[in-house]
């Protein structure tokens, strides 16, 4: 028989691991890009960027990402990752064609 109290913690400890690896690939990203590409998208500066991603990042270590600091950091790295990523990415590739 499959304990609930085993299978809520092995789904927690998937979502914890999953949001810690994104806040950790948003991180080395933002700080891989150039700093110009940032302000040439009308996003915030690139300092104020890995500053974001580095607390989001430490806050997932402490707290689990169903509480509500957790909440919060995961909604900044899918802000950086969905929304201003592709943008910088697009800026310093140039046109696809």
């Amino acid at each position: 028989m499959i304990q609930v109290d085993g299978v809520v913690s092995v789904i927690l400890l998937v979502i914890r691991i999953v949001a810690l690896g994104g806040a950790a690939y948003a991180l080395f990203h933002a700080a891989r890009q150039r700093k110009d590409a940032f302000t040439a998208v009308d996003k915030l500066s690139k300092p104020i960027w890995l500053s974001i991603l580095a607390v989001a990042f430490l806050v997932l270590l402490l707290f689990p990402a169903v509480q509500l600091f957790g909440i919060v950091a995961v909604v900044a790295v899918c802000v950086y990752l969905v929304d201003v990523r592709p943008r910088v990415d697009d800026v310093q590739r140039g046109p696809r064609w």
